[in-house]
């Protein structure tokens, strides 16, 4: 059983496949594995390997976290039209696409500007998609649906609207659709200007900023452990902590499990504590 794009997929989706078939071996693939997977494979339950060589003449794509302007959008536009690509501008909000997609419009003019989003109908969307294949359109205005599955060399500017608002390994898939060809590409996440950004916000977009070389993504899929916690064995959560035994308990029990179901031999570390009756005091003399 092969399961692609995994961290797509919740824990019953996953459990459910492998109903299907009893013993069946289980090969899941994920630039961003979700931490309860991440984690199995840390702690031995599951084998890993890590594929670490990018594909022939790619570039890292250069990253920028910055607060949204037009004048930074519409300058990365156009850079981007004058060497004849073609932009990602992300927004996540289907109410409003529309009178986005005319802002954008109207700050670069000279481009073709068109918008899509998994609400329209198949049809409508794989047209869209087909003409800006064939580059009849420069910028298209989208939401989070590109995030994976998609490989056009010639877009190699990305603009991502409320950047803060989206999950680490999210903006990493998203990063991925850019950069594809033996071009340098660019991304911009930006967030609402004078915004305080939360805590976890921040650690999010800091990472994304640091992994920016080939093959990071275990590395963003480890930070992402770090942030949300590694989400619970045998529950469907898939991030979060075991709070209720504490997190190194949790994880000394399921070792000793690991152990003990591949037969091998698990140590009892035993503390002993000793009662003698005898009084042990410091004398009123002394003090």
């Amino acid at each position: 059983l092969l399961v692609d794009e995994e961290q797509r997929f919740g824990v019953k989706h996953k459990e459910s496949l492998k109903e299907l078939k009893k013993n069946v071996d289980v090969l899941t693939l994920s630039a961003t594995p979700i931490p309860r997977t991440l984690h199995m494979s840390l702690i031995g339950i599951r084998d890993m390997s890590i594929i670490e060589d990018p594909p022939e003449d790619r570039y890292p794509v250069e990253t920028f976290v910055t607060p949204y302007n037009e004048g930074m959008v519409r300058d990365a536009i156009v850079k981007e039209l004058e060497r004849g690509g073609q932009v990602y501008f992300v927004y996540n909000r289907v109410k409003d696409i529309e009178k986005i997609t005319s802002r954008i419009q109207a700050l670069v003019p000279e481009a073709r500007v068109a918008y899509a989003h998994g609400q329209m109908s198949e049809k409508k969307l794989e047209k869209i998609m087909i003409n800006f294949l064939n580059k009849e359109f420069d910028v298209i205005v989208c939401t989070t649906i590109i995030e994976t599955g998609l490989d056009i060399g010639n877009v190699n500017t990305m603009i991502i609207f409320d950047a803060d608002k989206l999950g680490l390994s999210q903006l990493y898939q998203l990063r991925g659709r850019v950069g594809r060809s033996n071009r340098i590409a660019y991304c911009y996440l930006t967030y609402e200007k004078d915004k305080v950004l939360s805590e976890v916000a921040e650690k999010r977009l800091k990472a994304i900023k640091e992994f920016t070389e080939l093959g990071s993504g275990f590395k963003i899929a480890m930070k992402d452990l770090e942030i949300r916690g590694a989400g619970n064995l045998l529950g469907s959560s898939q991030h979060g902590h075991m709070s209720s035994i504490g997190y190194d308990l949790y994880c000394k029990l399921l070792e000793d499990t690991v152990k003990s179901l591949k037969g091998e031999e698990v140590e009892e570390i035993i503390e002993t504590s000793i009662d003698i009756n005898v009084n042990a005091f410091i004398s009123s003399e002394y003090i």
